[in-house]
C-alpha cells in the first residue's frame, strides 16, 4: 500500500477528508521550497502536490503561471524538483508528495529513468496533465512498477467512457476539476459538483479529490462536505506572491485555517 493509499485509508476511518494544498517549487526561490512544504505540513496538509514548473502550461491560470516564470528564472528543472523531495524526506517520511505537470519533462527524461529516481526520493505519485488516459498505459505501467501513483484529472465534461478508462489506470486518487476553466477561477458551483461525483462514484473505486475555483475557508468547508479532498492551489500560490517575509508563517495560518473548515464541514 502506497503512502496516498494508507493517508486516505487513515482518514477514512477516522470520518477526515483530506487536504491537498500545491506549491509551485522553486517559487520564490529554490532555497524556501521544503520550508514550505514542511510549513504546509505543520498547518494540516495531508498531501502536498508540489508542481513542476513548465514554460507552457494549459491548464494553469495567470496565478500559477507566473509562479512557473518565477521558478524557471531560478533554472529549476524536473531533476531539481525532485532533488527537493529528497530533501523534504530527509525529516518528514511520511507526508505523500504528488508532482503536478506536464509530459514535455518526463518524457525528455524518459518514463523509467524518471520513476527510478522519483521513487528513491520519495515521490509518491504523478499527475501529468496532458497526458490522455487513453495513451498513457504504457507510462502507467512503468509508475505502478516503482511504487508511483498516477493520478488522473477528470472534469465536468469528462464522458463516462474515458472515467471507466482512468478507472482501470488510477491509484491513490483521482482529482476531479471543478470548473471549465484554468487554476484560480471563482465561479465553484459546489451542487454541480456534488451531483457529478454522486455519479462518478458509481464508476470509480478511488478516492476523489476536488480542486480548482477553491479560494478560502468558506470554499473549502463547501467542497469538504461533498469531496474525499480538497486541492487548494491558486489561493496558497498568491499568498507566496505577497514576497517572503513570514512566508512560512502565512502559510501554515493559511492551511491551519482550511484545515478548520474543511474538519467542521461534516461535525
Amino acid at each position: 500500500m502506497s503512502r496516498i493509499q494508507k493517508t486516505f485509508a487513515a482518514l477514512q476511518a477516522a470520518g477526515r477528508q483530506a487536504l491537498i494544498p500545491y506549491i509551485t517549487a522553486g517559487d520564490p526561490h529554490p532555497d524556501l521550497t521544503v520550508a514550505m512544504m514542511h510549513a504546509l505540513v505543520e498547518g494540516g496538509a495531508d498531501v502536498i502536490e508540489l508542481g513542476v514548473p513548465f514554460s507552457d502550461p494549459m491548464a494553469d491560470g495567470p496565478v500559477i503561471q507566473r509562479a512557473s516564470e518565477r521558478a524557471l528564472a531560478h533554472g529549476v528543472s524536473l531533476r531539481k524538483v525532485i532533488g527537493l523531495v529528497a530533501e523534504f524526506r530527509t525529516r518528514n517520511a511520511d507526508t505523500p508528495v504528488v508532482l503536478m505537470g506536464y509530459a514535455n519533462p518526463v518524457d525528455a527524461m524518459g518514463y523509467e529513468n524518471f520513476a527510478r529516481v522519483a521513487a528513491e526520493a520519495g515521490v509518491d505519485g504523478l499527475l501529468t496533465v496532458d497526458l490522455p488516459p487513453e495513451e498513457a498505459g504504457a507510462s502507467v505501467a512503468i509508475l505502478k512498477q516503482y511504487g508511483i501513483d498516477p493520478i488522473f484529472l477528470l472534469a465536468p465534461t469528462t464522458p463516462d467512457e474515458r472515467a471507466a478508462v482512468v478507472a482501470k489506470l488510477a491509484s491513490g486518487f483521482v482529482y476531479y476539476v471543478s470548473l471549465k476553466g484554468v487554476t484560480g477561477a471563482a465561479n465553484l458551483d459546489v451542487a454541480s459538483v456534488e451531483a457529478k461525483l454522486a455519479h462518478l462514484r458509481k464508476l470509480i473505486d478511488l478516492p476523489i479529490g476536488v480542486g480548482f475555483g477553491i479560494r478560502d475557508a468558506a470554499s473549502a468547508k463547501a467542497v469538504a462536505a461533498v469531496a474525499d479532498a480538497v486541492v487548494v492551489g491558486a489561493r496558497i500560490v498568491q499568498e507566496v506572491e505577497q514576497g517572503e517575509a513570514g512566508l512560512t508563517e502565512r502559510l501554515r495560518s493559511l492551511v491551519a485555517e482550511l484545515r478548520a473548515a474543511i474538519d467542521g464541514a461534516r461535525a
